[in-house]
């Protein structure tokens, strides 16, 4: 049995792909018989010819790896696309480092490490981009004699 032309008929009658239209395997030899459009419509009303519902892509996984994602997996090596730009830009990168240095730097004027004239040359220094990162800033001072002399009495 052929019902090619009718599933194109009642496709375009339902506005819908040929993929879809579903005609019942019980009254397929009612639907053979049918050749004009009215005749379609009629049995569309009646429930030989239907649409079947439309498929999608499921986001269910989409959800699952941006939960992961958000609790700082699947972040790896094997997952970055691009250069070191494309993960954080460079105005975050530089944000995170000098937040860090300022942070350590108050911690050394505060415990009485460095004296304020020190802390606010190695301020502006950071500033300008001199130091890498924290341990950068304490290799400096070591290496410049900045820490102040502990007394021993």
């Amino acid at each position: 049995m052929k019902l090619t032309n009718q599933k194109r008929l009642a496709a375009d009658i339902m506005k819908i792909g040929k993929s879809r239209v579903w005609i019942d395997p019980e009254r397929s030899e009612e639907v053979e018989e049918v050749i004009t459009r009215a005749e379609i419509r009629g049995l569309i009303n009646d429930g030989a010819i239907q649409a079947l519902p439309q498929k999608g892509v499921s986001r269910g996984r989409a959800r699952v790896r941006r939960v992961k994602r958000k609790k700082g997996l699947r972040r790896g090596h094997g997952s970055r696309s691009g250069g070191r730009t494309s993960v954080s830009s460079k105005k975050e990168r530089w944000g995170k480092k000098i937040r860090a240095i300022r942070k350590r730097l108050k911690e050394l004027v505060d415990s009485r490490v460095i004296q304020r004239s020190t802390y606010r040359r190695l301020y502006l220094l950071s500033k300008g981009g001199v130091f890498d990162d924290v341990d950068d800033v304490e290799q400096y001072i070591e290496a410049n004699r900045l820490a102040r002399r502990r007394s021993l009495g």
